[in-house]
């Protein structure tokens, strides 16, 4: 599931993606703009500049501005930084596997093997998606963005 911190960290680069290339936006204007707690949106902000997506400035004509283009940023990606692993449990992850006390067999085990398709069509999807296509989804909502389940 995505967490506040996700889908206010997809909200935040959003608003970024939608302005004029070369623009920036103060942390509050992003937060007013988003319904976003602007003490919130620091840390996220922080976590997506360290990650190498935004770029900031201080001062007069400062702020944020994404990093790369929006067609160079995965959704995916934005996900992981902020909330971890997109596996719905922690055996089921490629990246943070951890296995569970009370499983007996990994190679059998139905819930872990349901978990890793889940993980895997979560994965194709959000990693088939850059910022670009959801500011297109959103200005359409009808558009073939030729994603299959």
């Amino acid at each position: 599931m995505l967490t506040n911190k996700g889908k206010y960290g997809l909200k935040a680069m959003l608003f970024l993606a939608r302005l004029d290339p070369g623009s920036s936006a103060m942390g509050q204007e992003i937060a007013t703009a988003n319904n976003i707690p602007k003490k919130f949106l620091d840390a996220i902000l922080l976590e997506l500049r360290n990650a190498g997506m935004l770029r900031s400035k201080k001062g007069p004509g400062g702020g944020y501005a994404l990093a790369k283009t929006p067609r160079d940023i995965r959704i995916g990606h934005i996900i992981r930084v902020l909330d971890g692993p997109l596996a719905p449990l922690s055996c089921a992850s490629k990246s943070a596997y951890v296995p569970c006390q009370d499983c007996e067999d990994l190679a059998t085990c139905s819930v872990r093997i349901t978990m890793s398709k889940v993980r895997d069509a979560m994965s194709d999807i959000l990693d088939g998606m850059s910022l670009h296509d959801m500011v297109v989804f959103a200005r359409s909502p009808d558009a073939d963005l030729m994603y299959n389940i």
